[in-house]
């Protein structure tokens, strides 16, 4: 076990410029604007104000029971709570909370503004948008009468194929820290409490609710609490505490981490409440944990503790009541700071337009050129009046990603009717799917019933028994099966020809699941199953298992559905028919599909082939790769057109074998609502690509941080050793000189900037680094000027070669410059000493870098920090 607490002592330093080595490039100066850092402070409106209710007289006026009811949640009478329900106290005037999932927008069952993914956000290196886009949830959170945001996530991105990166702000506390304090006073400033999650070490999805994340103390403290600690300062009202053990004790049960570190080190006041059934003990509440959620039972094996069983403790004399005031007085406080004790403030209305210019904005900002040869893009007016359009995302939008952060949006676009609608007069775009996400039904010629081995298709047996057979499976439309009815389909599935299919349980109004030789194979409906992102061109949940099959191979086979609202994770209307489809894809159709993209793309003077990946909750990547068949797609269109833009939705990194064969890759993330008329923009210069990565883009699934292990990823015997320490991410290609496809801070765009005059004083607590980024093209466009830090030349511990300090990200007219100035502090300057269990700076000759991206250094300069004083 690590030890975590000590109060804080940075030592006193004397600092000093070393003007040793600086690389300059020439440019003349000009009038200068206002700093950024000045310009955030007047574009963000005051914290939401406190309303001083004497929350200490409602304790004491609160029978046991009444606070004990604060302390779980439970059913919300009205059905209005978007995740959580936690009921008032009508006599003494506290109202009920009602929770909400975000990070990407208010996830009710009414529409809100689907944002883009929080991974986009980052990418966007603004804070000022970040106060945009937490202000739009928090804004939109109050008037659908939700109280409480669990959002934002800051999970450092560890593993690249993790379920959830897309839901998270990157790899760099810095960065993360930057964003997230900028997103809670969004929030907070709408009079919406905000919830930081998952405190800590919670970095992937598979076996989430059991795994001992083996966390040293140095990491724990530079790389994995950080930007929860500027959650805190920022003034975030809850913290949820994750699944996940850390070094041997389950978060939500750790001393250690929610009282010695989240509140005697940070100096947190708001509450702590559980992620869902993450709770395990009445010690948790002396522990540190003051919310058990959801609240309601879950049979047997999730009783609820803080409710029944609590009360007994304490009449008992187990648990001493203060304990239960101390929890209560926490959530009150909150409630009491966003003015929603004594009648609590007015709903605001929501204003879809503001909420959609916000979504439009951040997809812009967050859109990452990551190759652009011979100026392939923007779209020229030729290549515009002879496009070929390649990919199901270009017809559908995958605007967000899987679970908790689903958002109904209130309007959708699909790129390629963006594209034909900005394009105007003159533009001929074809269109072509290149892959098949549909399928056709599964043939009669390849089924046979159970039972009935001479003839051909299932046998199908409803709810009261009786049975038929049916030559193909496909109740849709028309033929839809009754309401709230149930089937069983039973047979033997064989293939014509040795290859490989994809079979496809596509279903609506209900769930179902399909199995192949007794094992359970796909799923649709409830919480987690199988199904796409992407629903059907008929509006079907559609779940897909790629097979290789021998023919004449017989595969015994069931299929089953059942109706009833729930069909899917935002849920099917009650009454509603049910349908079922089983469908396949021959190795013959999907080679079909791939010529025809690839004769179109030859056709075409351009080609705009849109690829994608789908990051969820509840499941990691099997690998970094495209699922198939698309990077054969990209390869074959690529090859019949060498002027191809590869246009990503992908939520994390991508493997891109097919890279050098591109004109252009444009990174889309997953874009929100309004990403359609974005990647329009973007495609046709009517905007201009200024996102950074907030990840590394790694070459291959074996050339990251956490593959030379298992022990690492995914862990042994329920353990994951995080010993690679302070190294995640670029902090690691750098340390082990491995070349990754895409650097950390890597973005191109439309436009060239050049960095000249750099000049660092010391100031207050560090440092300024002051420098020049002159616009030397021909358009407007947005930079992110990135500084970094070396290690001293004797470092004190094992420290990365380049460590980010700051940015700013700068909008310049062609022609014209910006001079950045970015404060390196005292906390910047400092490493974790696991000796004295506190910050020390790590003093001596330390280089700066200021520059494009982690490894697109233009300027470098010395420092010296010294221990001893001024």
């Amino acid at each position: 076990m690590t030890t975590m607490l000590m109060p804080l002592r940075l030592r006193p330093v004397r600092l000093r410029a070393a003007r040793l080595l600086v690389v300059l490039l020439p440019a003349a100066f000009c009038t200068l604007p206002v700093p950024m850092a000045a310009q955030e402070a007047t574009q963000i409106a005051a914290p939401f104000r406190t309303r001083h209710t004497d929350v200490d007289s409602l304790l004491q006026a609160m029978t046991l029971e009444e606070k004990l009811g604060l302390l779980h949640g439970t059913e919300d009478p009205a059905g209005k709570a978007g995740a959580g329900y936690v009921p008032g106290i009508e006599r003494l005037g506290i109202p009920p909370l009602r929770l909400t999932d975000g990070p990407a927008g208010i996830r009710t069952a009414l529409p809100a503004t689907a944002l883009p993914a929080p991974v986009m956000l980052a990418a966007t290196f603004d804070p000022v948008l970040a106060r945009r886009f937490g202000a739009v949830m928090g804004r939109e959170g109050r008037a659908r009468e939700q109280d409480v945001l669990l959002s934002p996530m800051v999970n450092i991105v560890r593993v690249p194929q993790a379920g959830r990166n897309f839901e998270t702000l990157g790899e760099d506390p810095l960065l993360a820290g930057r964003i997230v304090a900028a997103e809670i006073r969004g929030i907070e400033g709408e009079g919406m409490l905000a919830t930081v999650k998952h405190f800590v070490a919670n970095n992937f999805e598979r076996d989430r609710l059991r795994i001992d994340a083996a966390v040293g103390e140095r990491a724990l403290h530079e790389i994995y609490l950080p930007a929860f600690e500027v959650a805190v300062r920022a003034g975030v009202g809850s913290v949820m505490c994750a699944y996940n053990k850390v070094n041997g004790t389950h978060a939500c049960d750790s001393r250690r981490l929610l009282t010695e570190t989240l509140r005697e080190r940070f100096g947190f006041e708001g509450w702590v409440m559980s992620d869902w059934y993450a709770r395990h003990s009445l010690e948790a509440l002396e522990a540190g944990l003051d919310q058990e959620m959801p609240g309601v039972s879950f049979g047997p094996m999730q009783p609820v503790l803080f409710s029944d069983s609590l009360r007994v403790a304490v009449e008992g004399g187990g648990v001493p009541e203060a304990l239960v005031d101390r929890a209560v007085r926490r959530i009150l406080n909150q409630m009491d700071r966003m003015g929603m004790l004594g009648g609590g403030a007015p709903r605001p209305e929501i204003d879809v337009e503001a909420g959609a210019a916000t979504a439009r904005d951040v997809a812009l900002a967050g859109a990452v050129l990551l190759r652009n040869e011979h100026g392939t893009l923007p779209l020229t007016r030729d290549g515009v009046a002879s496009l070929a359009v390649i990919g199901p995302t270009a017809k559908t939008l995958l605007y967000g990603g899987g679970g908790s952060s689903q958002v109904p949006p209130f309007r959708q676009e699909s790129p390629i009717a963006a594209l034909e609608r900005r394009a105007g007069v003159g533009a001929h775009i074809h269109y072509v799917a290149g892959i098949d996400l549909d399928g056709v039904p599964v043939p009669s010629t390849v089924l046979t019933p159970a039972g009935e081995p001479e003839a051909s298709g299932l046998m199908r047996t409803a709810s009261d028994s009786t049975t038929q057979v049916d030559p193909v499976v496909d109740y849709t439309g028309s033929n839809a099966l009754p309401v709230d009815t149930e089937w069983t389909w039973i047979g033997t599935f064989t293939a014509p020809v040795t290859g490989d299919y994809e079979l496809k349980l596509q279903t609506g109004g209900g769930s179902g699941t399909l199995s192949l030789d007794g094992n359970r194979l796909l799923s649709t409906g409830g919480f987690f199953n199988d199904a796409s992102l992407i629903p059907t061109s008929d509006g079907l949940s559609s779940a897909t298992a790629r097979l290789h099959l021998e023919a004449g191979e017989a595969r015994d086979m069931e299929l089953s559905v059942r109706g009833g609202a729930g069909g899917g994770f935002l849920g099917t209307p009650a009454g509603q028919p049910l349908q079922v489809r089983l469908a396949w894809v021959t190795p013959e159709r999907r080679q079909a599909f791939l010529e025809e993209a690839a004769a179109a793309a030859g056709a075409a003077r351009a080609v705009v082939v849109f690829a994608y990946d789908e990051g969820t909750e509840g499941r990691d990547r099997p690998t970094l790769a495209l699922p198939e068949p698309q990077d054969a797609l990209v390869a074959s269109v690529a090859a019949a057109n060498p002027r191809t833009t590869v246009l990503l939705n992908t939520g994390d990194p991508v493997l891109m074998p097919w890279l050098g064969e591109t004109g252009a890759v444009l990174q889309m993330w997953y874009p929100g609502q309004e990403g359609a008329d974005a990647t329009a923009a973007l495609l046709l210069g009517e905007a201009v690509p200024g996102g950074r990565l907030p990840v590394t883009f790694p070459l291959s699934d074996e050339l990251t941080p956490i593959a030379s292990a298992s022990e690492r990823y995914p862990g042994v015997e329920g353990r994951a050793s995080y010993d690679e320490g302070i190294y995640v991410g670029y902090r690691w290609y750098d340390a082990e000189d491995v070349q990754p496809l895409f650097p950390f801070g890597h973005g191109l765009s439309y436009t060239t900037f050049a960095y000249s005059a750099l000049r660092i004083t010391t100031a207050g607590d560090g440092f300024d680094v002051r420098f020049r980024v002159r616009n030397t093209g021909a358009l407007e466009g947005s930079e992110v000027a990135q500084v970094y830090l070396g290690p001293p030349d004797d470092p004190p511990a094992n420290m990365a070669p380049r460590q980010l300090v700051g940015f700013e990200r700068l909008r310049i007219p062609p022609g014209e410059e910006r001079e950045v100035t970015v404060h390196i502090g005292e906390r910047q300057l400092s490493y974790w000493s696991v000796e004295e269990h506190d910050w020390s700076v790590a003093s001596g000759r330390r280089a700066v870098y200021v520059g494009r991206s982690s490894r697109d250094v233009r300027l470098r300069d010395e420092i010296t920090a010294e221990e001893g004083g001024h």
